[in-house]
C-alpha cells in the first residue's frame, strides 16, 4: 500500500464533495415542493445540510419541512439526492437519478431488502438544474469511511457478538437482493446489449470507465493496465446466473438500528450480473480499509468480514456455491483502483492532494492489487 501522504492514523481527509450551496438549494425546493404536495402556503424548510460523512458521488440535501394542505399539518424529514455539478469533477461519467428512483422502487416491492420510503421524482432537473429524487430519512448509524470504520467509533468498540451479528444481517442483504426472481425482466434497462454476457459487459463498461476517468487524459496507469490484462487471462470458463447486482455493497452503504440494517443505500453502480461480483466487492471494501489499519500497525477488525466467513454465510442463506471468487475479488480490487485513481486524481484538482512520483501510487492499494495479480495476497 502506498503510504498517506503526511497524515496520521484515522485522521480525516477533507475532500471537496461540493460547491453548492444548502442555502440556495433549500430556496429552490421551496416552491417545487409546496406544488407537490398541494401546499396552501409555501412549506418550510430548516436544517438543510449536506452530510460530512457523504460520499464523492452523487449529492445529498437533508432538511426537514412542515407545510399545511388544507386542515392538515404536515412534518418531515428528507433527503434529495442529485448529480454532482460538472464543476465537482465527478467520480463517475453519468449519473442516472430517474433509473436510481425506479430501482429501488422496484427492489422494495420485490424483496425484502430494507430502502428509505421514496417520496418524489423529478426527472427534468427542475429547480435544482439537474434531475434529482427526494426520500425520506432514516434514523441510524453508518460505518464511517473518513476516517474508516476501522480506526474507531461504535463498530470498533462494538464486542465481537454484536459485530458477528451485524455481519450476518449484511451479508443476508445480498442473497435477499440476488433472490429477487427474473431480474432481466424487473430491471430491463439494466440488460446488456444483445450478443453480450452481463460479465462481459460489466467488465467493458470498467474499461470505458478507465479511459475516461484517466486514461483520455494521459493518465495511463501500468497496474490497473496489467489487472485488466489479467481478467482476460483468467476469465471464468462458466459464470452463474445473472442477479441485480447492488453495484456498491458495502457496510458503508447501509444504515444501523444497533445492530440491524434498517436502509441500503447508494445504487448508481447497480448492474446485472454475476452474484459473485457483490460478494467479492464486500469482501475486499473491509479489507481495503483493514489493510489500512495493518499498514498503521494497528490492530482494526482482522475478524470481521473475513472471506471465509463471509463465503460460508452467503452459500448458507442463498444456498448458491460461489465460484471463481479469486477472479472476482481481483476484479473488485481492479473496480476500487479506477475509483480511487479518480479520486485521487481529484483531489489534486482541488489541491487536496499533489501528483505522486510513481504513477501506480494513483491507486492507493497498489501492494496488495500487486499480491492478487501474483496469487500471493493472504485472505485468511
Amino acid at each position: 500500500m502506498a503510504a498517506p501522504t503526511e497524515r496520521t492514523p484515522g485522521e480525516r481527509i477533507e475532500m471537496t464533495v461540493s460547491r453548492r450551496d444548502a442555502g440556495a438549494l433549500t430556496a429552490a425546493l421551496r416552491d417545487w415542493l409546496g406544488e407537490r404536495v398541494g401546499a396552501s402556503e409555501p412549506p418550510e424548510l430548516s436544517g438543510a445540510r449536506m452530510p460530512a460523512s457523504g460520499g464523492l458521488s452523487s449529492t445529498s440535501l437533508l432538511f426537514e419541512a412542515t407545510w399545511r394542505a388544507g386542515p392538515t399539518s404536515h412534518r418531515g424529514a428528507y433527503v434529495a439526492r442529485m448529480a454532482p455539478e460538472e464543476g465537482a469533477v465527478p467520480v463517475f461519467p453519468r449519473y442516472d437519478l430517474p433509473g436510481q428512483f425506479r430501482l429501488i422502487e422496484q427492489v422494495s416491492a420485490r424483496c425484502r431488502v430494507p430502502v428509505p420510503r421514496l417520496r418524489w421524482n423529478q426527472p427534468d432537473g427542475q429547480p435544482l438544474g439537474t434531475a434529482f429524487f427526494v426520500m425520506d430519512q432514516v434514523d441510524g448509524r453508518v460505518p464511517l469511511d473518513n476516517p474508516p470504520y476501522v480506526f474507531g467509533g461504535w463498530l470498533l468498540e462494538a464486542s465481537a457478538a454484536e459485530r458477528a451479528e451485524l455481519e450476518r444481517a449484511s451479508v443476508n442483504i445480498l442473497a435477499d437482493l440476488h433472490a429477487i426472481p427474473d431480474p432481466c425482466d424487473a430491471f430491463g434497462w439494466l440488460r446488456p446489449p444483445p450478443g453480450t454476457t452481463a460479465l462481459r459487459w460489466h467488465i467493458d463498461q470498467q474499461y470505458d470507465y478507465y479511459r475516461w476517468a484517466l486514461a483520455e487524459d494521459g493518465i495511463e496507469i501500468p497496474i490497473i493496465a496489467r489487472s485488466l490484462d489479467w481478467l482476460e487471462r483468467h476469465w471464468p470458463a462458466e459464470a452463474g446466473p445473472d442477479v441485480l447486482s447492488w453495484g456498491d455493497s458495502r457496510i458503508g452503504n447501509i444504515i444501523y438500528d444497533g445492530f440491524t440494517p434498517v436502509a441500503v443505500l447508494d445504487w448508481e453502480m447497480a448492474a446485472l450480473g454475476p452474484r459473485e461480483i457483490d460478494v467479492a466487492w464486500f469482501i475486499f471494501l473491509h479489507r481495503f480499509f483493514q489493510d489500512i489499519a495493518e499498514f498503521f500497525e494497528l490492530p482494526g477488525l482482522p475478524d470481521f468480514l473475513r472471506r471465509s466467513q463471509v463465503e460460508r454465510l452467503y452459500a448458507e442463506f442463498s444456498r448458491y456455491e460461489l465460484r471463481d471468487m479469486d477472479f472476482y475479488l481481483t476484479y473488485a480490487a481492479l473496480r476500487h483502483a479506477i475509483v480511487m485513481a479518480r479520486v485521487k486524481r481529484r483531489m489534486i484538482h482541488f489541491g487536496e492532494d499533489q501528483v505522486p512520483d510513481d504513477i501506480d501510487d494513483y491507486v492507493m492499494h497498489r501492494a496488495s492489487l500487486d499480491k492478487l495479480l501474483a496469487g500471493t495476497y493472504a485472505w485468511d
